[in-house]
């Protein structure tokens, strides 16, 4: 793959770039942060990739290598007993299904952001987060049961 070819990829996935950003950062100026060191990244060490095919995939894990650095500056910035339990932003601007979402482990966030928000494969969401494919599938079906208790519970709250 070439420069110009990884700058069309990376124009044309920058909606996917950010929700992927966003699953796992709260905060827009750090999803900016990670997509632009992906960014770099990539660019960097576009003469690792061995298969144009997956560029995507390459793209996307690199970014969620950046997001989880992000993540590790910020557990050294912020004591992690000073974080409160949930989403410090209850806004009206995001969905109760957003908001669940983001309550949920990492791992699970990310298989269900990959698979139903960016509609990747369960063969690519394993290649992405390299595990198996049963792994993502058990991920799916945790992730998908959680999310059912977190919206029943905010339903019961709510009347």
């Amino acid at each position: 793959m070439k420069k110009q070819q990884l700058g069309e990829l990376i124009l044309n996935s920058q909606d996917c770039l950010y929700r992927v950003a966003k699953s796992f950062l709260y905060s827009d100026a750090d999803c900016c942060d990670a997509i632009q060191e992906a960014i770099v990244h990539a660019f960097e060490k576009l003469h690792t990739l061995k298969n144009d095919h997956y560029a995507k995939t390459w793209l996307i894990r690199i970014l969620i290598n950046e997001c989880c650095t992000v993540l590790r500056r910020q557990k050294k910035l912020i004591p992690l007993e000073t974080l409160p339990e949930t989403v410090p932003y209850e806004s009206a601007e995001y969905t109760d299904l957003y908001l669940a979402i983001s309550k949920l482990p990492r791992d699970l966030r990310t298989a269900i952001v990959l698979y139903y928000v960016e509609g990747f494969s369960v063969k690519e969401v394993a290649s992405i987060e390299q595990t198996t494919e049963s792994a993502i599938k058990n991920r799916l079906m945790n992730a998908r049961s959680k999310l059912r208790t977190i919206l029943q519970d905010k339903e019961e709250e709510s009347v």
